[in-house]
C-alpha cells in the first residue's frame, strides 16, 4: 500500500493584469492556497484552493484553506491509502463539513498523484475525454466601456476569445444596461455576449434589468438574484426572454437537484471547487443533463493547477454547451507553470501527460509564495512512463 505521507499547503500572492471589479469586489491580486500531497512511494500531487476576493465571494478564503488543511484535513489523512482517493475524500466528509475549495484542492492533488504513479491523465481517471479542448471565453471587467471594447476586439484579432461575460450589477440597471448595449454594438452578432450580477440584484431589480438586456443583445444572466433566494431565481427562469445561469448558488449535487426540480434555471455553472471536488462536479453536471439543463464550465479564477483539472473534468463532460471560463491564468501577470496552458483559436488545449499534466516552476513559486521562507526549489514529481 502506497501511504499520504505528508501534506504540505502554502500561500502564493500573484497581480492580476487590471483590476477585475465584480459586484461585491475588486480583485487586483489573486491568491492561491497550493497543496502538495506526499507519498511513501516518492510520488507526489498537487492541487489549488483559490477563492474570489478572500471572503468577499463566498465562506472560504485561501488563508482559512491553509488553515483548515494543516490543522483538521492532514491529521485525517497521513497514512492513509493514496491509490484510493475516493476513500480518503469519504473519511473527510464524515469528520468535516462544508469546506468545498479545501477539499477540492485535496481531492486534485490526490488524482494528480494517482495519475502520475499510474501513466494516466487526470481526465482518463476521471473516464475519459470526449473533446481534446474547450472553448473559452473572457470576462471584461473593467468598469470602462470603451476600455472593454479595445480589449474585446484584441481578443478576437488574436483568436483568443469570441465570447465574452461582462461583470455587472454595482451600478443603476440603466447604466449597466447602457455599458452592455454599447458593447454587444461594437462587437457584433459574430461574439457572445454574456452578463454576470454576482447576486446584485433584487428580484424586482432583476426583472427589469433582464428584459432590457435581451433587448440589448446579452445571451444569458448568470445569478442575477442572491444564492439563497431559489424562488426567484425559479420564477425569472419561467419569465426570461434569454436564459439564466445558476451559479452561486449551486454548492454541490444537492443544491443541484433542487434547482432541477423547480426548473429554477436553464444552465449550471460547473465549479469543482464550489461543488465540493471533481467528482462532485461531475455529478452536478450529471443531475443537468438528466434534468434537460445546460452546463456551463464555470471559473474562481483559478490559476494553473485549478485550472488545468475544471479543464480535464470539462473534456469528460456529454455536453458542454455554453463552453467554458476557464481563463483564470490569463488574468495574472505571472505565469506558475513550467510550460503554460495552451489558449488558441478560442480554446483552450487538454493537457495530455499524466496526472494533471503540469509542473509548477520553482522559482516563481518561491519568489511569489506569502512566507519566501522556501529556497530550496520545490520537488518535481516524476512522471511514470505509460
Amino acid at each position: 500500500m502506497i501511504k499520504i505521507e505528508k501534506i504540505d499547503t502554502y500561500l502564493v500572492d500573484l497581480p492580476t493584469i487590471r483590476p477585475h471589479i465584480l459586484s461585491m469586489t475588486t480583485i487586483s491580486r489573486q491568491t492561491l492556497a497550493v497543496v502538495e500531497i506526499h507519498c511513501d512511494d516518492g510520488s507526489m500531487g498537487i492541487g489549488e484552493g483559490t477563492t474570489i476576493g478572500g471572503l468577499a465571494y463566498g465562506p472560504e478564503s485561501p488563508e482559512g484553506i491553509k488553515l483548515a488543511i494543516d490543522t483538521y484535513f492532514a491529521p485525517l489523512l497521513i497514512g492513509c491509502d493514496a491509490d484510493r482517493p475516493a476513500a480518503a475524500m469519504a473519511l473527510l466528509d464524515r469528520h468535516i463539513v462544508g469546506n468545498h475549495f479545501a477539499k477540492n484542492a485535496i481531492e486534485t492533488a490526490l488524482l494528480d498523484a494517482l495519475g502520475r504513479r499510474l501513466g494516466l491523465s487526470l481526465s482518463m481517471l476521471l473516464g475519459g475525454q470526449v473533446r481534446d479542448s474547450v472553448p473559452v471565453l473572457w470576462t471584461l471587467a473593467s468598469g470602462d466601456t470603451g476600455r472593454d471594447i479595445d480589449e474585446a476586439a484584441e481578443m478576437v484579432a488574436r483568436r483568443r476569445h469570441n465570447a465574452f461575460k461582462l461583470k455587472i450589477g454595482k451600478r443603476p440597471v440603466a447604466e449597466d444596461v447602457a455599458h452592455v448595449a454599447a458593447i454587444k454594438r461594437a462587437l457584433g452578432d459574430a461574439v457572445s455576449i454574456r452578463v454576470d450580477i454576482n447576486q446584485a440584484w433584487d428580484e424586482p431589480t432583476a426583472r427589469e434589468g433582464i428584459a432590457r438586456l435581451a433587448d440589448a443583445g446579452a445571451d444569458l444572466v448568470e445569478q442575477p438574484v442572491p444564492a439563497w433566494n431559489r424562488g426567484a431565481m425559479r420564477r425569472l427562469t419561467a419569465e426570461a426572454r434569454i436564459p439564466i445561469m445558476a451559479d452561486e448558488a449551486l454548492r454541490g449535487p444537492a443544491d443541484g437537484f433542487d434547482f432541477a426540480a423547480q426548473a429554477a434555471a436553464h444552465i449550471f455553472s460547473i465549479k469543482p471547487a464550489q461543488a465540493g471536488g471533481l467528482f462532485a462536479a461531475g455529478k452536478l453536471a450529471a443531475i443537468a443533463g438528466a434534468a434537460g439543463v445546460a452546463v456551463y464550465g464555470g471559473t474562481m479564477l483559478e490559476a494553473g493547477i485549478g485550472t488545468a483539472a475544471a479543464a480535464h473534468l470539462c473534456a469528460t463532460l456529454p455536453r458542454l454547451e455554453w463552453g467554458t471560463e476557464l481563463f483564470g491564468p490569463l488574468l495574472l501577470t505571472e505565469e506558475i507553470l513550467t510550460a503554460p496552458l495552451a489558449y488558441h483559436d478560442f480554446a483552450l488545449d487538454i493537457p495530455d501527460a499524466p496526472g494533471l499534466g503540469i509542473h509548477l516552476d520553482p522559482d516563481k513559486i518561491a519568489r511569489f509564495r506569502r512566507d519566501r521562507t522556501r529556497s530550496a526549489p520545490l520537488s518535481v514529481p516524476a512522471i511514470a512512463k505509460a
